[in-house]
């Protein structure tokens, strides 16, 4: 399990960013929350200018947030989940990627978050514990 967000007062000081923040400004600005030790993930991104990410890695390669998934008949009803066309993606852009407009928020769950240009604020959400 990825996280405790699954208590309701847990998951509203998540929604409020009671978990803390990070401000990224500019190419090379990162959130490495990836390994062992990290006790927290980013569970939302609000961008403050036109943003695009050099890398962007879903939290334990899980899917929920990029993913390959393009039409409603890659659920897999059977187990709840997606089929073989529904990997985890992550967004590994560059200059040529995908612009997140100015005011935009996202949500997800990531543990590497790096700016190729433009500014966001990452929140935070704690990771399970044990």
């Amino acid at each position: 399990m990825a996280d405790n967000t699954a208590n309701p007062a847990t998951a509203n000081m998540v929604a409020f960013g009671q978990f803390g923040s990070s401000f990224l400004d500019g190419d090379g600005d990162k959130v490495d929350l990836d390994g062992g030790s990290a006790t927290r993930y980013v569970s939302s991104i609000s961008f403050l200018e036109d943003t695009q990410f050099q890398d962007l890695k879903n939290l334990n390669g899980e899917i929920g947030s990029f993913s390959t998934v393009t039409a409603e008949n890659d659920h897999d009803s059977t187990t709840g989940g997606f089929g073989t066309a529904g990997n985890a993606t992550d967004l590994t852009a560059g200059a040529s990627g995908q612009v997140f407009p100015k005011g935009l928020t996202i949500f997800g769950r990531w543990e590497f978050v790096e700016l190729h240009s433009g500014a966001c604020i990452c929140y935070f959400a704690p990771r399970q514990k044990g």
